[in-house]
């Protein structure tokens, strides 16, 4: 049983995010220009959003930033990826290279850490955080956000802090489908198995971890 559950956990976080080619050296300072024209309303201009409803993206991994600014631009003839029209907007008159700065900056930013507010759904949380569920094949969050929600870099992305109501609302677009930009349907597999409680206890677990 124990080998067949890490079998399960290793295909669930198999496959990169980001393509794994070098590239050029980004250009924080460039891609603070960018931000604070284009970005920093919402985001903030260190990355810290002042509102619960837009992700924080300071600290995040710099390809995980780069992938989602780029699957939000659409390619000739196709749908973007990750539907947004806000975002869409956004990142119409990007190049790939201003993408690339705006992540390195946001990136090497410090992110403010978040709070659990619902101290009863803790445990739950922190038991699907770490170890999952093995009767519903749930994996354990950790084993590909890492124990402190740090994540795995140029693979999975860092979650510990992020806002509560943005973790869920994430996972519960995957869960429906509406996101699906997520590599080998990776998320969409782990939230069609989440209930609602459980991913709002998850994603408040996720809002305390540093």
């Amino acid at each position: 049983m124990k080998r067949a559950w890490a079998l399960l956990s290793f295909a669930v976080c198999a496959g990169p995010l980001a393509a794994a080619e070098p590239e050029a050296k980004a250009d924080s300072a460039k891609g603070q220009s960018i931000a604070s024209k284009i970005c920093a309303a919402c985001h903030g201009g260190d990355g810290n959003s002042p509102t619960p409803a837009n992700p924080k993206l300071a600290s995040q991994i710099p390809e995980y930033l780069q992938k989602q600014l780029a699957n939000f631009k659409p390619a000739t003839g196709k749908r973007a990826e990750r539907e947004n029209p806000v975002m869409g907007g956004m990142v119409a008159g990007l190049s790939v290279e201003d993408m690339r700065d705006v992540a390195a900056y946001y990136a090497a930013q410090q992110v403010k850490p978040g709070a659990v507010k619902d101290r009863d759904a803790l445990a739950l949380g922190g038991k699907i955080w770490r170890g999952g569920d093995m009767s519903k094949g749930l994996p354990a969050c950790a084993a590909c956000h890492g124990a402190s929600g740090a994540g795995l870099p140029a693979q999975y992305p860092r979650l510990a802090g992020q806002y509560a109501e943005y973790t869920e609302a994430q996972l519960k677009a995957f869960r429906s489908g509406e996101r699906r930009n997520d590599a080998n349907k990776m998320m969409r597999a782990v939230a069609a198995r989440m209930s609602d409680p459980e991913i709002r206890a998850v994603a408040d677990y996720i809002a305390g971890l540093r």
